[in-house]
């Protein structure tokens, strides 16, 4: 997971806290120099395919996001072999393929991007097709009540009750401000739950399966509140 919550450093020695401050401050003069910008992003994306312990979530991205993964490596996926599964308690599960799912009408959710460390991106535009539509194109059965998302890096999981993920602002996400999700940004395909803190959208997706109650997501089995909800989200919303 990237652009999530990072982990407690307690553990870690003083010598990489230390070597993560000075890269931190480092990283703040590269502001004016786009094309500076863009070389740090590529060295956060490398670091986080040999870092394990999770401490490349400490250095700032200067997109206003923070890079983070849970393991020390994500595969790539694109147009030639990424696939969403959608399955469990459904009458017509159903495999769709990048391609597909750009196909498909698509919906454009704004909000605040917050993270429970307490960075926050304002207005982010997310683009793509709503869960409930996928959801209603598979055909829940009467005993569905959440949902299971897993995701291509192998560890990372997340839930919602179904009455959440029907909601008009949750969307299995293509687009990020105004642009195709990058890889370290959870692309090609993510979840984007806009009323709930960042950890609920879960990254690189791959996986929705209807199940008859809620399981506990990655964060939420190492003490994240299972409803993620943000101070100002109406929980009541309209579902879509």
């Amino acid at each position: 997971m990237a652009d999530e919550p990072k982990q407690s450093a307690d553990g870690a020695p003083v010598g990489r806290r230390a070597l993560l401050g000075m890269l931190a401050a480092g990283a703040a003069g590269l502001a004016g120099a786009p094309y500076l910008q863009r070389g740090w992003e590529g060295f956060l994306a490398a670091a986080s395919q040999v870092d394990s312990t999770g401490l490349t979530g400490l250095l700032p991205n200067p997109g206003g996001f923070r890079y983070y993964s849970v393991v020390a490596s994500v595969p790539r996926k694109n147009e030639t072999n990424y696939e969403l599964r959608i399955d469990g308690l459904v009458d017509r599960p159903k495999t769709y393929t990048l391609s597909e799912l750009r196909a498909l009408p698509q919906t454009r959710v704004g909000h605040d991007v917050l993270c429970t460390d307490g960075w926050r991106v304002e207005k982010t535009p997310f683009e793509g097709v709503k869960l409930a539509d996928l959801l209603d194109a598979a055909g829940v059965r009467s005993e569905g009540a959440a949902i299971r998302f897993t995701c291509f890096d192998g560890a990372y999981s997340e839930s919602l009750t179904l009455e959440q993920a029907r909601r008009a602002d949750v969307l299995v996400a293509l687009n990020m401000q105004d642009k195709p999700i990058t890889h370290e940004h959870g692309g090609p395909v993510r979840l984007y739950v806009a009323p709930m803190y960042f950890y609920k959208s879960a990254k690189w997706l791959s996986g929705i399966s209807v199940t008859d109650k809620v399981v506990p997501g990655y964060w939420e089995e190492r003490g994240y509140a299972v409803d993620g909800w943000l101070d100002d989200a109406d929980r009541h919303s309209d579902a879509a």
